[in-house]
């Protein structure tokens, strides 16, 4: 009897030690000073293809996933993938920004490279549960960070030739990050680069899959070491136009305009298309065209915008290869323009103005 009771004290121990430890870990958080990178939460959320359908929901708070050395992903570059995040208002509500937009560009990116569509039902019910499942994890109102949330679809048939997966993993984790940018919404510089290209045209630039980021680590990386925030690519064809910058859109404002890039290799980006929206209903015109790099010097405010950094002001643009530099914040400050779109889209985001497109969803 007396071991019982032991026992029983010592698991009761255990568990209040677990229990003081995640309260500690939680307290440890510099919410305002978190950098974008993965931190271990609370769990995650897993679902399975197999058979022609989805099956059940699960959740666990194992971080690693058990896959075959043969796995189509691994070999054929069956994975897509989707970024967006949830933020904590005033008010002290959970807002996850453009749920059913994400779900729609992963449905493009699983048709693109013949994966199953997922619903946009399962997307939901499973990003809704796994931010309630971290809710915890969600920082603090005006402390400059959210809760990323990843979506992520792979292949997992053990196969050896090119064809589509027969089954497949979709999973969700979460993690709290700050600014992509030490320096958050502030003024950084961009290098074209010529000899490298993300993605060609009609190819799968237009999908969130893996393929386009590795693709595009060596130019970041050359960026990074030349002192850039990011590089600048060129149409792959002709080299006239600006495509992407870095892994975000590019926005050019001049003339009481709004101008992005129009091109068959560039992913649809969630925050550029609803800061074209708030553009528009800002009395702004709004282009999607072309953007050869000789309108560079026209511009009075140019940036790159994703889900990551929303917005990010570009000061200067070099051209090293043809000797050239465009400098478009000559203050070395962001932008008017910029910073009301930012400011109105932070808005929406955490609730501090109503949500009239319905964007938003309040988690309950």
């Amino acid at each position: 009897m007396r071991y019982f009771v032991l026992n029983f004290l010592f698991s009761l121990k255990m568990s209040n030690f677990a229990a003081l430890m995640k309260i500690t870990e939680m307290e440890t958080l510099d919410w305002s000073n978190l950098g974008f990178g993965y931190r271990r939460t609370d769990g995650n959320v897993r679902c399975i293809y197999k058979d022609g359908a989805w099956g059940e929901v699960e959740v666990t708070k194992d971080e690693y996933i058990s896959l075959h050395m043969a796995a189509t992903c691994l070999h054929y570059g069956q994975d897509a993938f989707e970024g967006l995040k949830a933020f904590r208002g005033k008010d002290g509500k959970v807002r996850i920004f453009r749920l059913e937009a994400n779900a729609e560009r992963l449905q493009s990116s699983c048709d693109g490279i013949m994966m199953p569509r997922v619903s946009t039902e399962l997307f939901r019910e499973m990003v809704t549960k796994v931010v309630a499942l971290n809710e915890r994890f969600v920082p603090p109102y005006e402390s400059g960070a959210s809760l990323y949330i990843r979506p992520l679809l792979i292949g997992t048939s053990a196969q050896v030739g090119v064809n589509p997966s027969k089954e497949y993993l979709f999973v969700i984790f979460v993690t709290p990050v700050g600014p992509y940018y030490k320096a958050g919404f502030a003024v950084n510089n961009c290098v074209i680069f010529r000899d490298i290209d993300r993605a060609a045209p009609f190819g799968t630039g237009r999908f969130k899959v893996g393929g386009n980021y590795a693709a595009g680590m060596r130019a970041s990386y050359a960026a990074h070491e030349q002192g850039y925030a990011c590089e600048i690519y060129l149409d792959a064809k002709e080299k006239k136009y600006i495509d992407e910058c870095g892994a975000a859109n590019f926005i050019g404002i001049k003339d009481n305009c709004y101008i992005t890039p129009k091109s068959t290799s560039i992913l649809p980006s969630i925050t550029n298309n609803s800061l074209m929206q708030i553009a528009h209903d800002m009395g702004m015109t709004v282009e999607q065209r072309p953007v050869p790099e000789e309108e560079l010097p026209t511009f009075e405010e140019a940036g790159a915008c994703g889900t990551a950094a929303v917005i990010s002001p570009i000061g200067r643009i070099d051209d090293v290869e043809q000797g050239r530099s465009y400098v478009i914040a000559k203050d070395g400050k962001p932008g008017p323009v910029l910073t009301a779109l930012y400011n109105r889209l932070r808005a929406i985001q955490y609730g501090d103005v109503a949500d009239e497109y319905g964007w938003v969803t309040v988690l309950e």
